[in-house]
């Protein structure tokens, strides 16, 4: 399994590579001038090419990629254009906050979803079924920046018991984190219904509950280590989504978060904290496929890496 992990963990480098080509382009691609927008509108043309210059956009894009590259393995990313701080100190006070939600919008989606989608397989077909994927169905349906303003008129606004924006206590963590996660409940409900309706049908199963088994231990201990090999496979794919797919929340909750900053950066041209995040997002993508290749083996020990 050491072999398989280091060798899987040395082909991100080129992975990383080609993301860091592309993202580079995408960035020099987007309309509008960073120069102009940190100069102020009012600023002349030489004092917009004088700042250019100091951000090394007058460069050609293979010297400034060049630049960019030796930059970032060294650990460094640069200073961002909108506040002059190192992407490293913007990205560093925002990235716990994100986590922190990300976390806790997971936890509930998975507990919730996995539950809902046990039940439903159990009673396939019968109203607990019915109910459930009706449930599964609308959360997937229903857009996240609709949610999170449905649920601040309700809770925060005609009753008042929860707050709307800030990330100061637990409470403030309820309403995005629900709004976070309704979507991936409703994907893991779903998945997880028809994992275990599969693995239901299997004859090891029909074995167990012919040698008088309970109920429940042919559920837990049977049916779910075989049925959840594909439920991690998606699990931690949604919890990449989950990171880097949270701007629209943070937007809509003023959430001090990753995804906030991404769209300051990407409204103000702030090339190097556009690029870092992007690049961080694809990283996060990566090692979570790396890990949950590694939960395989624990969940199912017949499966072994070469």
């Amino acid at each position: 399994m050491l072999n398989y992990f280091l060798t899987r963990l040395l082909g991100l480098l080129p992975t990383l590579l080609i993301v860091a080509v592309l993202v580079f382009l995408f960035v020099h691609m987007l309309p509008g001038d960073p120069a102009r927008l940190a100069a102020g509108q009012d600023a002349d043309e030489a004092a917009v090419a004088v700042v250019r210059h100091d951000l090394g956009l007058d460069r050609p894009l293979p010297e400034q990629f060049v630049h960019f590259f030796t930059r970032m393995v060294q650990g460094d990313f640069g200073k961002s254009i909108r506040t002059g701080r190192t992407v490293a100190d913007e990205i560093g006070e925002r990235f716990m906050p994100t986590l922190a939600l990300t976390v806790t919008s997971m936890v509930w989606a998975v507990i919730f979803g996995m539950g809902i989608g046990i039940i439903s397989a159990v009673y396939c077909n019968q109203w607990p079924d019915r109910l459930g994927m009706t449930l599964a169905v609308s959360g997937i349906s229903f857009p996240a920046f609709a949610l999170g303003m449905v649920l601040m008129q309700v809770f925060s606004v005609n009753l008042g018991w929860l707050p709307t924006v800030g990330a100061t206590s637990w409470q403030h963590y309820i309403l995005p984190s629900i709004t976070l996660g309704a979507a991936v409940a409703a994907v893991m409900a779903r998945f997880t219904r028809a994992s275990f309706v599969e693995v239901v049908q299997e004859d090891f199963v029909r074995t167990a509950r012919a040698k008088g088994l309970n109920e429940r231990l042919v559920i837990l201990k049977h049916c779910l280590r075989n049925a959840l090999i594909p439920v991690i496979t998606m699990m931690g794919l949604q919890f990449g989504f989950l990171l880097g797919g949270s701007i629209v929340v943070e937007a809509v909750f003023n959430w001090p978060g990753l995804g906030r900053l991404l769209v300051d950066a990407v409204t103000m041209r702030d090339y190097p904290v556009i690029q870092t995040l992007v690049l961080l997002f694809s990283l996060e993508f990566i090692l979570i496929n790396l890990v949950v290749d590694m939960l395989y083996g624990f969940i199912n020990p017949t499966i072994r890496y070469k």
